[in-house]
């Protein structure tokens, strides 16, 4: 297997472009649960170009009905993000200070389960959630600082490389 690196200004370029409005290449989940995950996704595979398509341990999208639980699941993506170690992107839980942008941040607005994926666009300063900038669907934002949401939870996935045959 090889490691590539991940893209980080593909990965929020990509953001940027679609942070207001929806790729018709993707379902917009909207409707279903929320399309934060799926659009926190997008901007990986926009930064790694690169899936993993292990049926239901993978990370994947097809179509809105052939996908991995990964794609749209927040819960599923940490998981992914930090036990893979095949194909696809990687990662680990990080302290705020070390996160880079294109990095990802789940939030748990109950202190039980994480509920929302935001991926960083700019960091202004990484000891500060006001100079943290998050891109985000669901609640459609871009350059918002983390400060500006109610959440019990916060958690930091630092976006390591991808992997390839």
């Amino acid at each position: 297997m090889k490691q590539i690196e991940y893209n980080r200004q593909n990965a929020i370029a990509y953001a940027k472009q679609w942070a207001f409005s929806r790729n018709p290449k993707y379902y917009n989940f909207d409707s279903v649960g929320g399309d934060c995950t799926s659009f926190i996704s997008q901007c990986i595979y926009a930064g790694s170009n690169i899936m993993n398509y292990t049926k239901d341990k993978g990370w994947y999208y097809i179509d809105g009905n052939n996908k991995s639980p990964s794609w749209s699941g927040v819960e599923f993506l940490h998981n992914f993000l930090i036990e893979n170690k095949s194909v696809g992107p990687y990662g680990i839980d990080e302290v705020q200070t070390n996160m880079e942008i294109g990095d990802v941040v789940q939030l748990s607005f109950d202190g039980k389960s994480f509920g929302h994926s935001l991926i960083i666009v700019n960091i202004e300063n990484s000891h500060s959630l006001y100079g943290i900038k998050i891109a985000s669907h669901t609640l459609d934002s871009y350059n918002k600082p983390i400060s500006e949401y109610d959440f019990a939870k916060i958690r930091f996935i630092h976006i390591q490389g991808a992997r390839t045959y």
